[in-house]
């Protein structure tokens, strides 16, 4: 085979924010090596809407979605979610057989959706592909974390499938598995890598965003996917309708492609009665409108908190605290470090002159930059050099000591309950090389 080969796993359920992360690793990859061949494999209903750079593509496998009691069903499909998964476990087991790739990132699911990578992990690892699994900066608090990992029994892949745990993040902010009672030599495969550096999109974006970022000065309002983002809006909107008269600039408001069809008619129709707020529901280069914002309010999720430092923009983060505090973790430790600042929305009580308030102070409050640490955004860069370390020892390995035929390597145990007896922890923290 000619040129190396990575192959990144994200089960998208449901939003942006596993496939955007994926998507700019995927980039960064090909983009530091002229001769590598990224493929995403995703149950996004909307990966094909974005744009992916050269030697970059997709295996898109059939969607599906969490319901409100926790259970998944088929997004399209007259399937019951057991076949679905069947199937999807199958498309991605053969994808990585034919593909047969040097590198395997799992974006945060160690297993996959209910255990659907499992067999994946463990046909790669038998012919000696470097097994990753890659964490955002917060996954949720640890008395959540915990039994749900040990439900999920995930330690026993942790310990003997996956080779390294990268953490897209710095431990000044969080530690994403803290509460977890791992083994010594779990907590030695992880890096700390640093957030992942975003850029507005070069080349020419929409007729509708161009309009939006050539006109006055504005506040962006963005909710991600838009499926748990209609209480920012409405706040937002009502601090327009109230207070609009002392706010210094118009707004956009970017309600996301996940929130609901009623929801986006229901803003739309009140935005339009206003002089200076518009409305735009998804853009592939959405990025492009923070690049032109005066400001943003935001609620926090990963990848708009990676283009808030990126791009340096004064933000308020309003986090959700429903059903993770993912969010809130994230923008509490922000707020204290002088990254951004945190806005709590109180619920029914909340107030149209707080988010007024807020709006008018955000021109005075100073820029991420001040505060940021020098090594926050090399992300990307620290991924590459993972990556080419491990590409470094398979042409050593290819070199000196050539793999013998046949494969009597034995399948590793994942199926042992979860242990809590492993001993005292390590938890000195590795810089990545």
């Amino acid at each position: 085979m000619n040129g190396s080969r990575v192959l990144i796993y994200s089960h998208d359920s449901f939003g942006l924010g596993h496939l955007r992360r994926c998507r700019e690793i995927a980039h960064g990859l090909v983009g530091a090596f002229p001769d590598m061949s990224v493929l995403i494999l995703s149950g996004s209903p909307i990966i094909g809407s974005f744009d992916f750079r050269t030697r970059t593509d997709f295996v898109r496998v059939p969607g599906v979605i969490k319901l409100r009691n926790g259970d998944y069903t088929s997004l399209k499909l007259k399937m019951d979610i057991d076949h679905i998964l069947k199937l999807r476990g199958a498309i991605i087991e053969r994808t990585a057989e034919v593909f047969e790739p040097d590198v395997f990132i799992v974006d945060k699911e160690p297993l996959g959706l209910r255990g659907e990578v499992a067999r994946t992990l463990k046909r790669l690892k038998r012919r000696g592909t470097r097994l990753v699994l890659g964490l955002r900066d917060v996954m949720d608090e640890p008395a959540q974390l915990a039994p749900e990992w040990k439900r999920k029994r995930v330690l026993p892949a942790l310990r003997d499938l996956y080779d390294d745990i990268w953490v897209y993040g710095l431990p000044e902010i969080h530690d994403p598995l803290e509460g977890i009672d791992l083994p010594a030599d779990v907590r030695a495969k992880m890096t700390y890598t640093g957030y992942l550096r975003r850029a507005a999109p070069q080349g020419a974006v929409s007729e509708r965003i161009q309009a939006l970022v050539e006109g006055d000065p504005y506040i962006l309002a963005t909710t991600g996917g838009g499926g748990d983002g209609e209480e920012l809006i409405d706040w937002v909107i009502q601090a327009y309708e109230q207070h609009g008269n002392r706010l210094p600039h118009r707004a956009v408001l970017v309600l996301g492609p996940f929130m609901s069809r009623e929801a986006r008619e229901r803003f739309g129709a009140r935005a339009h009665k206003l002089d200076r707020v518009d409305t735009i529901t998804f853009d592939a280069r959405i990025e492009t409108l923070m690049a032109g914002a005066e400001g943003v309010v935001a609620m926090g999720g990963y990848n708009t908190f990676c283009e808030i430092l990126s791009l340096d923009k004064r933000a308020i983060i309003v986090p959700r605290t429903e059903p993770r505090l993912e969010q809130f973790i994230r923008a509490d430790r922000a707020d204290k470090l002088g990254l951004v600042r945190m806005l709590l929305d109180p619920g029914p009580e909340r107030s149209a002159a707080a988010m007024a308030d807020a709006l008018v102070a955000l021109a005075g409050q100073a820029p991420p930059s001040a505060a940021m640490p020098s090594s926050m955004l090399d992300g990307l860069e620290a991924v590459a050099r993972l990556v080419g370390a491990e590409l470094d020892r398979r042409n050593r390995r290819t070199v000196l000591s050539p793999a013998p035929a046949g494969d009597n390597t034995a399948e590793p145990d994942t199926d042992n309950a979860w242990t809590d007896d492993a001993g005292p922890l390590d938890i000195k923290r590795r810089a990545a090389p």
